[in-house]
């Protein structure tokens, strides 16, 4: 994959921890993770001339496409959705160029490998004294198995799904699940660092309109203010 030096992909701190220093590398993002366990090699175009040549498609798109918008009179996005299959089909036919190998270079997906397995956020944590992992508000306890009777102080990996789901592996071995919450399905830190996600409720906001401030005095946002939400 090609592309620019995105910090979606790679972690741009200017400081960089002990483990980069002895891997050599930048700490991996979700994003970066992922197109390691797919086996997908990521390029960055470190030059503005390999950065132009997708900025120019985009700038081709931005220019050519609302002008067919217009021209179809395109209001909705189920319109706009038919004008842009519509205008794709021959932008790709004038522009396109056969390749000189068409066998896709693509490779199957391995038998036996869920999905979630490797489409979902990894936390690195380390399990307490008291056998238990933390990640965000929910604590899980891990129960003793055949393998051994306590992980205490061993470092595991929490996978949160899309579903909400929590899961907690030790070397590819499921200790423990949870359906906490829903998480926001972000991360602002690394997967190595931080406390993760953590929840938020987001109550209704109340459709009467607010009240106006009193001339002359300091105005006090009310109870149900969206900003207090």
């Amino acid at each position: 994959m090609y592309s620019d030096q995105h910090s979606i992909f790679y972690t741009t701190r200017k400081t960089p921890t002990l483990e980069e220093q002895l891997t050599g590398r930048p700490t991996p993002t979700q994003v970066g993770r992922l197109l390691e366990e797919l086996g997908v090699r990521w390029i960055r175009a470190r030059s503005p001339q390999a950065k132009g040549r997708v900025e120019r498609l985009w700038g081709t798109f931005q220019d050519r496409l609302t002008s067919e918008l217009r021209l179809a009179g395109a209001s909705t996005q189920e319109q706009a959705g038919v004008v842009l299959e519509r205008y794709l089909t021959r932008h790709n036919r004038r522009f396109s160029v056969p390749p000189a190998d068409p066998t896709p270079a693509w490779l199957p997906w391995p038998r036996g490998r869920a999905l979630h397995d490797v489409f979902c956020f990894k936390y690195e944590r380390f399990v307490a004294n008291d056998n238990t992992v933390r990640l965000g508000p929910v604590v899980m306890d891990i129960p003793p198995n055949r393998q051994r009777i306590s992980y205490a102080r061993c470092r595991v990996d929490v996978h949160q799904r899309f579903d909400g789901t929590l899961h907690v592996f030790h070397h590819g071995i499921q200790l423990a699940s949870a359906s906490p919450p829903p998480f926001p399905l972000h991360t602002t830190r690394s997967r190595r660092s931080g406390p993760g996600p953590s929840v938020r409720e987001w109550p209704p906001v109340s459709a009467q309109p607010l009240p106006a401030p009193a001339s002359g005095l300091p105005w006090k946002p009310p109870a149900n203010h969206p900003w207090r939400r």
